[in-house]
């Protein structure tokens, strides 16, 4: 049985943490940040968790 590559797409965007969590960052850094408010753009620094049934979707995805 071959290996499952994985996904270009998930590498790019997904990350695990030690403890097995899914943290990816938010969407919607990366142009027309002018018309967003300064409270909007703060909160997007910070990154997020994948939760529920999507953490095994992505995990498979990163074959792990």
């Amino acid at each position: 049985m071959p290996k499952q590559k994985t996904h270009s797409g998930c590498k790019k965007r997904f990350h695990l943490t030690a403890s097995g969590q899914v943290k990816f960052a938010r969407p919607g850094k990366g142009h027309f940040l002018a018309k967003k408010s300064k409270s909007i753009k703060r909160k997007l620094r910070k990154g997020s968790y994948i939760k529920g049934q999507n953490t095994e979707n992505i995990k498979t995805l990163l074959a792990k």
